[in-house]
């Protein structure tokens, strides 16, 4: 079933790839550090450029990457642009990849 967790045989390939290529994705420190800059909390470019202190045009790369792989949600109010987390789910995951490399 969609949504729960799957821990019985293994995927399919196509589901291996997915999973694959969402970690890759995740595991980039630039990338993380940004996931962790806005969880929680939406912010604009010029912000999370200030908490990750990355450039602008490295920040903006970065997150068109995460925003493709679906964990990056913009919102715009007029010209200002609004970055969140695409749902609880990279919350999860930044959760749990914490728990296990601090314990």
């Amino acid at each position: 079933m969609k949504g729960d967790s799957y821990m019985g045989n293994i995927p399919n390939d196509q589901v291996l790839d997915k999973m694959e290529h969402l970690l890759n994705i995740a595991s980039d420190f630039t990338r993380l550090k940004i996931l962790y800059a806005i969880n929680g909390e939406e912010k604009n470019v010029s912000q999370i450029v200030e908490e990750v202190g990355a450039s602008q045009s490295l920040v903006s790369h970065q997150l068109k990457v995460l925003k493709k792989a679906k964990l990056v949600e913009v919102r715009r109010a007029g010209r200002q642009v609004f970055y969140l987390l695409a749902d609880h789910h990279v919350t999860e995951l930044l959760n749990v990849v914490y728990n296990h490399v601090t314990e």
